[in-house]
């Protein structure tokens, strides 16, 4: 093989390399964004008995957190769009669900927006506003869950999902 035929693969490496879209953020933080089922009929019902969509928090520290202030959202333009209520906290290793139906009047973890089957980014900023961890899922209308394998560090996937418990473990 020679050097005139070698270089045009180079180049197609290179820009397929750097054309790929990373659909997550490596979290550099203890509390991420680690499961969100934009299609929800059947996997699991909240307080009111309704199956609205939801996202799911993990805590990768061994330590309880505080969430107050904490805020998500689905629009990068307006990333404080939703603020978890004060006296909210995550367990040591363990998860947090919020339901993403836009009903903040119903008891229980509610965020004021709705996540979109055919795909957008979730944002988790702390109370500064500083974005500790962000997704963006792609399009679908089967009931599966993005969710991160492993937990809290993994890349994302479509799998069946696994509501307040950890991912892969179907």
């Amino acid at each position: 093989m020679n050097n005139k035929s070698i270089f045009p693969a180079i180049i197609l490496l290179i820009l397929f390399t750097f054309s790929c879209k990373k659909t997550y953020m490596t979290p550099d933080t203890n509390v991420v964004i680690n499961e969100v089922l934009p299609v929800n009929n059947v996997t699991m019902p909240d307080q009111s008995g309704k199956f609205d969509d939801w996202i799911e928090l993990y805590n990768l520290s061994a330590s309880s957190i505080n969430l107050s202030g904490y805020k998500l959202s689905d629009d990068k333009k307006n990333p404080g769009k939703w603020t978890i209520p004060q006296g909210t906290s995550i367990a040591a290793n363990s998860y947090l669900i919020i339901w993403a139906d836009g009903d903040t009047t119903e008891a229980g973890l509610h965020a004021n927006f709705k996540l979109s089957s055919t795909g957008e980014d979730v944002i988790l900023s702390d109370p500064q506003n500083e974005k500790l961890d962000k997704l963006e899922y792609p399009a679908q209308s089967l009931e599966l869950s993005w969710a991160r394998v492993p937990d809290g560090t993994g890349e994302f996937k479509w799998q069946t999902p696994s509501y307040n418990k950890s991912n892969g473990s179907e």
